[in-house]
């Protein structure tokens, strides 16, 4: 295993500890459930210590048994209302609607906690075919009360237009963990 758990635990500690962070989200694609249920293991109460939500990308099923705060599923992973019933009434649940309101009308029925709008700017971590308009965010913040939040690509420096259309989260990595002077600047800079 050529990631090293611990002294990446060391330096996430730290970067919640360097501004108001909501969430941290598990992302680890085509991993096998023991290395998910590792990682999980070493970083969900450094999140949870901090009352900072931990949440599973596209693994509802894990949440429960995990003592995780919910999950995260996109279009083409598990449907929406499959996550909510295996995650349970009380915990967090993001649906991606890359940049429809229908999507987002449909995420909410089936129980989405908040819903994820983009990309709004190239990104690193995802092939991305359409950019979004932050106007997406404006029309949502204006017709529901449910929580957007935005991704792709967004960094300190062009943050601002998302926030001001609306957007309520920000799904941030590489302005995070790509900052030039490490992670907690990052979020610092954010």
């Amino acid at each position: 295993e050529t990631f090293q758990l611990h002294p990446f635990a060391n330096s996430l500690g730290q970067a919640l500890d360097a501004g108001d962070v909501a969430a941290v989200q598990l992302r680890l694609k085509k991993a096998p459930d023991e290395a998910w249920k590792r990682a999980i293991d070493v970083l969900r109460p450094v999140c949870q210590w901090r009352r900072v939500e931990f949440l599973l990308n596209d693994r509802a099923d894990l949440v429960a048994a995990s003592g995780c705060d919910g999950a995260h599923v996109g279009q083409e992973d598990m449907p929406a209302r499959e996550a909510r019933s295996l995650v349970g009434p009380s915990r967090t649940l993001g649906v991606t609607c890359k940049s429809s309101q229908d999507l987002a009308d449909r995420a909410v029925r089936d129980g989405a906690s908040y819903v994820a709008f983009g990309a709004f700017f190239p990104s690193t971590s995802k092939q991305v075919t359409n950019l979004a308009d932050p106007e997406v965010l404006r029309r949502w913040a204006q017709r529901s009360k449910v929580p957007s939040c935005a991704i792709g690509g967004i960094t300190a420096a062009n943050l601002a237009p998302l926030v001001r259309a609306g957007a309520s989260l920000l799904a941030i990595i590489g302005g995070v963990w790509g900052h030039p002077d490490g992670p907690s600047a990052g979020v610092r800079a954010i």
